[in-house]
Order: C-alpha cells, then structure tokens, then sequence
C-alpha cells in the first residue's frame, strides 16, 4: 500500500483567541500525503487518479472530522497540472481521466459544485491556496480540495518492460480547464537553438551566477552540494522520499561513477528527479465551514501572508544571474504577515536546481547551512520532483510543523519555470484575519524595470554573456552561448559539436563569460565561433549569385527583368525551409546583380501566388527555417534597393500576403484573394503582416482581416490600396510585366534614389521634417550620368538610353 500521512494534534491558542474571526476567514484544516517506489513489496502500478485519491483521503482524515460527512461539504475541486499535460507537446501513454478533479472526486466521496484544472508551474500548489483562500474569504466558496500527483515512475516502468496499463477514464461534467499558460517560459530563440529543457536553462542561470561571484568551476561546483547537502539528511527522515540517503556536498557535486555531469555545470545529483510517484492533498475551509464540520481548532492554519509575482522572460532579463520577483515575493509575504526572515521556524525553497534556492537566498541574506535547513521536505532531487506538484507536499510538511510547534511560522516559496512565476505563502497556528493580495502593486513595480533587446539574426564580434554545454562527457555535446552584441543586444548561438576549442573553453575549470566570440546568423540558427576565421571555415557565408537550378523556384531573366515563379503548386506555394532559403538566395543576388533593375516575384499554377507557411510539417517547424531576411527572404529585409513587383495570381494568404506586403508594387488577377487566416489556426501573424497592412490600408479594415480572418477579393483590394492594378483573369503575369517595362523607362538611377528616400523618410511622422529629408534624393541624381542622357533625350525627341550609374 502507498505510504500515507496526516498530522497530528497540537495546541493551539483557546477557543476565546478565535471567536472574534470572521467566518469566511480561510484557514488550512487538512493535508494529505501519498508516494509509491517500484521495488516496494506492495508496490502496484496506479494511475494519478488513483494516488491522488490516497492524498486526498488521508487529508480528509487528516481534519479529525467525520470524513464522509467533511466530502460532502466541499464544494470545489481542484488539481494540480501533471507532466503529462503540462504542454501541447506532451501525451499520456497511458491514458488518463478527461477530468481529473472529478475522477478524484468519484473516489473520495467529493461531488464538487466545480472542477477546476490549474496551469503549468511549479508555483501551482502554493497559488491555489493563495487563490482559494481569497475565494473562500469572497463567500463564492466554503471548502475546497487542491490536490495533484504524479505517476512518471510507474509510466516509465511500464513502457520500458513493455506493460499496457489503461488509465482511461470517461467522467465527463463541468470543468474550469485554464490551460497551460507556459507563454513566456521559453522562446522562439531558445526552441531555435536546444535550450528548451530546463536544465539547459537553468544550467544558463547557474553559469551567470557562477560569474557574477567570480569563483572558478570546481569551487562553483562545491558550493552548489553546500546548498543541497543538508536537503539529503531531511529527506533521510521523510518516508516519502523518492532517493533519500545523506551525502556530503562533494558527493554531490563531483562528477564520477553513479553522477555523471549532465550539463555544465550540473552532475546528476544536483538536479530535481522526476521519476517518482508522489502526491500530495490540502483542504482548506472557513472557518465557519470548519467549525459546523466539526474540524478541531488543534487542526487549523491560518495563511498569514501571501504573494505571487511573475519574472520577465529569460533573455529579456538585464542580468540571467538573477531574478528579483522571487525575492520581491517574499518579502511581500513577509511584509504582509508583519514578519521577518528571521522570525520563520521552518522554510521551503523550491530546489529543482541549486540556482533556484541559491537566487533568492543570495537576496534574503539566507546561507546554505542555515540552522533551520531551506527545506521541508528533503528538496527536489532527494525527496522528489513530482512535477508541478513538488509544493503540495512542502505545504503538508510546513502545516504539519505549525502544529506541532504552535505559535511558530512557516514559508513555503515555490518556483515555476525558469525562475519565472513565484508564490509564497506563510503559515501559522496564530489565528489571523485574512488578507487580500497586494502582489498587482508588486507586479506592476518589477515590470517597470528595465528589459534587455534580441537580436534574432546577430552577425559580428560579440562576447560571452553565459552558456551551457550539455552532455560534456559524451560523445556528442551540445553547446549554446548566450552573448552580448557591441550595442548591448543579447542574442542565442550554437557552438558547432566538432569546435573543441570552444566547447573546452566552455567546459574548463576556467570562466569563459566575457570571451571575445564571432556570431553568424543562420536559417535554423545561429552559429558561434572563437575567431571569424574559426567561423569562415564552419559556417561560411554563402556566395551571392544565381544557381543553376533550384528544387522549388523557376528563376527567368529577360532583359533587365528578373522573374521568380515559387514552384510548388501541388502545396498551393508554401513556403517551407527550403523554399524561403532559396527566395533569400535569389534576391541576395537580384540586388547585387547590376544588369538586374527589376524583379517580379509571382507562383506556379492558377490556385495560389502563395498560402503561406508550409504547416505540412507543423507550425513551430514553419516558423523556426527562416532566413534572417524573413519570409521569401523579403519580409524582414532592411533593404529593398531595386524595385520587386508581386504578381498575385489565385490566392495570397497569411506568410503569402505578408511577402506581397513587402514588396515595392502588387498587381493581382482578377480571380485573387487575399486574407490572413492565422488566429484560425490558433497561430498569429508574425512576419510583418500586424504592422505592414494597418500602414497600408484603412487600419480599421486591418483589424478585421487579421482579427476574423475576412478575405478580400481583387476588387476590395485595389479599392482599399493593398494592390495598384488589377489583370484580366489569367493574365498577371503580362501585366506585371507590364508595370516592370513602365518601370524600366525611368532612370535606373531615380528610381533607386525614389525608392531609398521613401523608406528612410517612412517613419517620420513629420511631414514637413520628412519633405526636407527626402530632397537629399537630389543629391544622387543630381550626379549622375542618367540626368545627362534623360535631358539630352528630352531636347533630342528620342528614348533615353539608360546606362544606370
């Protein structure tokens, strides 16, 4: 059977210190652990449901009350988000309940009014009773059961012996489900280069933080087992420990048999162990609730302050060592409950890695041998990780320590994401009213600080701001450098697995933050490199010019006119990695190419001109292969020299319009259309659409066409200005044509001045300022050979013979 715990009685302040609390004030009445390991002698392979249900039982008895009687009471469920939904990536092998809560609740006698599924983090335990607390104390609830599990050990023991277990559960019924709300626990940059596991971010934090205390690698790793050592002994003592066993501070942190180094800087050892089954259980109820249940006052726990804060994204953080809203939190709790650090008997610091404890005690003035210990429960890689749930348990240890030791109090401090979301709650036996939240102020405080700009194409010197280097020791390491460019731009590099120069620099004993590097942007990525000749020889840049053939382009010149016809009828022209590298190519060498003046750009078949980003291979794959040039190798262009003219010909759709958007002159056939489907699709427009087509037509009507996704035919477009032309059906290609030999009779010369004064005075809003900024374009055609050949044809009645210089 599970192991299971509830508290045990204590005394607590009389009955007369409690009968001036407001009935709806929140107190915590009872907790509820539960875990399994496989080589138990009664170990059996239960699903989440089913473990949560022996947490949630063994709260309910946990409150001394009639259990049946109390489950019936509770009005509100709520479950903790598990691994298994904590992503749209993620799945369950094995099945689960379509909802947990109720699932849960079928167990334990609970029938809840409403179901609630919270989001992904660490931080969920202690914001639901941050939350809950505040709904009891509103009167929209009474009594409420947050609970959550994790069964990663049982799923993988299974799935490596080849077991089917069927977890499966139909239940059906309301369910507040909140999603994920994982935005901005990542990026696109991080996803781009490999730093999407935590530890590899986390492993980034840490290597800051090493820097910024300028210790060497092997003292660094020191210091990170004196922060986890005394966790080992804690969780020697918890019966619900996943790995207990007391090891001293080098244990953990060198590297050897048994603890292999899994990135730099982390040995096995020093990171939070998911391969556990664990759950835990709180219920919380008013008091008033609490007394008609029947629940002793020996049982009650009163929250005496609370916080929640929320950290900027990692990359945009002025320093990756730190992040203040952890400490901020904390001190907002304390400050609430009217406390000090120093007045906390117990404390429990999330502890996924060293970096997460160690950050926010560097701020509190808190060290690694502090008498009280920084856990509860034995910390993350000892007692166990179990998911986002790890802080469930930390608060069934800290309430059931403020009963033991009445009058004393209790944090818990609980992490979610890359030091991203934290919540803090603090616990006692004291009876004390409730408190309404103050963390908005507290929020709106951290977000007015500063933020650090990304460059997302970086190219030149750069230096090393931090890094990881995953899997040092095997064969195939991989590395990643977080830099500085000259202007301060932070920017995400990868270091070529065959650079053993600069992965041993970045694996040494020595500190490598502030190394003179070489960065190059790239379609997947950016590449990173000691010296720019290190860089030539991996990544060289490619040759500018036309190839001789190309797997998704027809390419024809004409004359001075270029065509490009994007080749992939049969997928309506998507533009997938391929096809956007090779566009990038081909207008890398139309501008460069001086016999070239102008380009029109146009796609195969009668269907499409293009339907944007190729989605065959997934959204996130669509929109990680760009070249730094963006879509068609023109969205993002800072330069536009020569003139390029869509032919729209069928439809121009989403990352399709967006490259019609960018280019100089749109004609369409009469048949064309244009939309931009993405919020549809449950994606958003991202590659200069949101900005180019409210500056192009009515931005009322921009709204509309990016907000419900309304297209536009040929004959609103022309009227609303998005296309200047309109061509018989079939026959736009002859008219860009058309417009190109129009083009061609001007002045190679003015029409590249004329192009280059519009975009630099674009974005002055200025008109008058914007007039005198663009009489410079005089200054180039003043000069040139052209005028000379444009005014002597002129007096001679005849064409001009331009020579374009």
């Amino acid at each position: 059977m599970p192991r299971v715990r509830h508290g045990e009685a204590a005394d607590v302040p009389s009955d007369s210190t409690l009968d001036g609390l407001d009935p709806t004030t929140p107190v915590i009445v009872g907790v509820g652990q539960a875990a399994q390991r496989i080589d138990d002698a009664d170990y059996e392979p239960l699903g989440e449901a089913d473990l949560a249900a022996q947490a949630v039982r063994a709260a309910l008895a946990d409150t001394c009350a009639d259990v049946a009687e109390l489950a019936s009471t509770i009005d509100t469920a709520v479950a903790v988000r598990s691994f298994e939904r904590s992503s749209p990536a993620s799945s369950s092998p094995f099945g689960r309940p379509d909802n947990m809560p109720r699932a849960v609740g079928r167990r334990t006698g609970i029938d809840p009014r409403r179901a609630v599924a919270e989001v992904t983090g660490g931080q969920s335990p202690q914001h639901l009773v941050n939350e809950f607390c505040g709904e009891i104390a509103a009167g929209r609830s009474s009594s409420v059961v947050l609970f959550g599990a994790e069964v990663m050990s049982t799923v993988r023991h299974a799935m490596k012996n080849g077991a089917h277990l069927d977890f499966a559960e139909t239940v059906g019924g309301q369910l507040d489900d909140r999603g994920y709300s994982i935005a901005g626990l990542t990026s696109v940059e991080e996803v781009r280069h490999g730093v999407v596991l935590p530890i590899a971010q986390y492993s980034i934090v840490e290597n800051a933080r090493r820097h910024r205390l300028g210790m060497s690698a092997p003292d660094y790793a020191l210091s990170m087992g004196e922060w986890f050592a005394p966790m080992t002994a804690v969780a020697t003592q918890n019966r619900f420990a996943a790995a207990p066993g007391i090891r001293t501070a080098a244990e953990l942190a060198l590297a050897g048999d048994g603890n292999r180094r899994v990135s730099v800087p982390y040995p096995r050892r020093l990171v939070a162990r998911d391969h556990v089954n664990q759950a835990a259980a709180v219920i919380l109820m008013s008091v008033g609730a609490a007394r008609a249940a029947g629940v002793p006052a020996d049982r009650w726990v009163f929250l005496h302050g609370h916080a929640d804060a929320v950290e900027k994204p990692l990359l945009a953080r002025p320093d990756l060592s730190r992040a203040p809203a952890s400490a901020a939190a904390v001190r907002e709790a304390l400050q609430m409950a009217e406390l000090s650090v120093d007045d906390l008997a117990d404390l429990d610091f999330y502890s996924c890695f060293p970096v997460a404890v160690s950050h926010v005690c560097d701020e509190l003035g808190l060290a690694p041998d502090d008498p009280r210990g920084l856990t509860a429960t034995g910390g993350l890689p000892y007692f166990g990780g179990p998911g986002n749930n790890y802080s469930m348990h930390a608060i069934a240890e800290i309430v059931a320590r403020a009963r033991h030791t009445p009058g004393t109090f209790g944090l818990v401090a609980a992490n979610g994401g890359i030091l991203s979301k934290y919540s803090v709650g603090v616990y006692g036996t004291a009876p004390a009213p409730w408190r309404r939240s103050t963390s908005a102020d507290l929020q709106r405080e951290l977000d007015a600080t500063g933020s650090v700009a990304v460059n997302r194409h970086p190219d030149g010197p750069a230096t090393v701001e931090s890094f990881v280097v995953v899997d040092p020791d095997g064969s195939r390491p991989a590395g990643t450098v977080i830099g500085r460019l000259p202007d301060g731009a932070r920017f995400v590099a990868a270091v070529d697995g065959a650079d053993r120069a600069l992965l041993g620099l970045l694996s040494g004993d020595d500190d490598p933050i502030g190394t003179p590097v070489h960065v190059r942007a790239g379609t997947d990525r950016n590449h990173v490199a000691l010296t720019r000749r290190d860089l030539d020889a991996r990544h060289p840049r490619p040759a500018v010019g036309f190839a001789d053939r190309y797997e998704h382009l027809l390419v024809r010149r004409d004359g001075h006119v270029l065509e490009v016809t994007i080749n992939r009828a049969e997928a309506r022209n998507a533009l997938n990695a391929v096809t956007n590298a090779e566009l990038d190519a081909v207008f890398d060498a139309y501008f460069a190419d001086s016999e070239l003046r102008v380009a029109i750009l146009t796609g195969a078949g009668d269907r499409a001109f293009s339907a944007g980003n190729d989605l065959a291979a997934g959204p996130m794959a669509a929109g990680l292969s760009v070249p730094a040039n963006g879509l068609g190798g023109l969205t993002s262009r800072r330069s536009l020299p020569k003139p390029v003219i869509a032919a729209v010909n069928g439809c121009a759709l989403g990352g399709g319009l967006e490259v019609a958007l960018a280019c100089h002159v749109v004609v369409a056939d009469a048949d064309a259309t244009f939309g931009l489907p993405e919020v549809g699709m449950g994606l958003a427009v991202a590659a200069g659409g949101l900005v180019r087509l409210p500056r192009t037509i009515p931005p009322v009507l921009a709204n509309d066409m990016v907000l419900t996704g309304r297209r536009l035919d040929a004959t609103e477009a022309l009227a609303c200005g998005l296309i200047s032309r309109i061509a018989p059906a079939g026959g736009v290609l002859g008219t860009a044509r058309s417009v190109a030999a129009a083009i061609l009779a001007g002045s190679p010369v003015a029409v590249r001045a004329s192009l280059a004064a519009m975009a630099a005075t674009r974005s002055e809003p200025d008109v008058v300022a914007a007039v005198g900024e663009s009489a410079s374009v005089l200054d180039t055609v003043l000069v040139s050979t052209d005028l000379h050949e444009g005014m002597a044809a002129l007096a001679e009645k005849r064409e001009p013979r331009w020579e374009g210089h």
